[in-house]
């Protein structure tokens, strides 16, 4: 036991002796924090639009002091043109453009129903399909403002047809705001926490073996779950000090709610990271340079990253995703820090993604060590 304490503070002494370690360690991830949760955001803002009005009406000027008040689209330009918006499209100076058709108010009165082309520009599936659904959404709220006013005014359009109308409250549980802070920085919190330990750990012994001190510990009578226990278990420290200080980033400056309980996240924390850290292990097993470990990592961390339904819903993937992330530890990371954080889960709620990590940091280091081999 004396062995493993003196090695555990020769390896804080070397992380402190190191002057990029500290910034590594604790600047980068919080300039990502910073950064990131303002910058990952499928919440489109501004979007250009072009309004081509053919009926120069009532009607079309107050839609288009709808979308004028909205915050999700920026009213660029006006035109009486198909053809031209058609051309600013392919240029890409707008993003959307919405045609009104001639007659668009007289028909809607009389007939109570017309056409409106919507234009977008979907060379990005996920903005196009945005700026429609929004568009939509804004074209639907003043057909219902007007269905209503004229039928108040006893309009004969609304004597000779009935008007459904249909009103819908929307209750949003965990997040009544829809801030897509709140689902986004739970996340990065985990993939921060994530690329510390494997990084970390992947270089740790990779970097014993490039100064060639690692000949040295293995001609003395260190044990080998000595030398390991005493190359983990600092970076294991370093991860909870990191998640603990990013978790205080987030609360502070994003105002992240915090509804479950600290135990609750700390205690999954302190079995996840035994997983990035056995797979940081394995790869300085396999690697003999720190180039090596880092571009390996990072190649497996993309994986891990792109599969954790932390950019796309894991719902939304082919069934063959679906298998790969089921061995994706980030994926259960991301998905307990959310519970807790948002819902307010306990033990039981996160029992089986506890059980499945638990597993996994078994295995990992398990293999990690039958790896290492230890030789004079």
């Amino acid at each position: 036991m004396s062995r493993i304490k003196f090695l555990i503070s020769k390896e804080f002494k070397q992380i402190l002796r190191n002057k990029m370690m500290l910034p590594l360690i604790f600047l980068m991830p919080i300039m990502q924090l910073i950064i990131l949760a303002n910058a990952a955001t499928f919440e489109l803002k501004n979007m250009s639009i072009m309004f081509v009005d053919k009926d120069k009406s009532t009607f079309s000027q107050q839609l288009t002091s709808k979308f004028e008040g909205s915050k999700y689209f920026n009213v660029k330009k006006y035109s009486f043109n198909t053809a031209f918006a058609e051309e600013e499209l392919k240029k890409r100076n707008i993003d959307i453009y919405i045609e009104i058709p001639q007659n668009f108010e007289r028909t809607l009165i009389r007939d109570g129903k017309n056409k409106i082309n919507i234009v977008a520009n979907a060379i990005d599936g996920m903005k196009g399909s945005l700026a429609s659904f929004y568009s939509s959404n804004i074209l639907r709220g003043f057909l219902e403002d007007k269905s209503i006013e004229y039928a108040i005014k006893g309009n004969i359009l609304t004597k000779e047809k009935e008007f459904i109308r249909m009103n819908i409250q929307y209750s949003n549980w965990y997040n009544p705001e829809m801030n897509y802070k709140i689902f986004m920085v739970p996340g990065l919190l985990v993939l921060l926490v994530t690329l510390i330990g494997t990084m970390l750990s992947a270089i740790n012994i990779v970097r014993e073996k490039e100064i060639g001190t690692i000949e040295s510990m293995n001609v003395t009578p260190i044990k080998k779950y000595e030398f390991i226990t005493a190359k983990l278990l600092p970076i294991w420290i370093i991860g909870m000090i990191e998640l603990a200080f990013g978790l205080s980033v987030a609360l502070l400056l994003y105002d992240i709610p915090f509804v479950g309980n600290t135990l609750v996240l700390f205690s999954f924390a302190a079995v996840y990271l035994f997983v990035p850290l056995g797979f940081g292990l394995l790869i300085s097993t396999m690697t003999e340079t720190q180039q090596q470990s880092m571009l390996f990592s990072w190649f497996f961390l993309v994986v891990f990253i792109l599969l954790s339904g932390f950019f796309t819903a894991i719902e939304n993937m082919p069934d063959w995703a679906k298998m790969l992330t089921s061995f994706n530890p980030v994926r259960y990371f991301i998905e307990v820090i959310r519970m807790v954080m948002l819902k307010g889960s306990g033990f039981a709620d996160i029992k089986i993604h506890l059980i499945v990590i638990s597993a996994m940091a078994v295995f990992v280091n398990a293999l990690a060590v039958w790896r290492y081999r230890k030789t004079a």
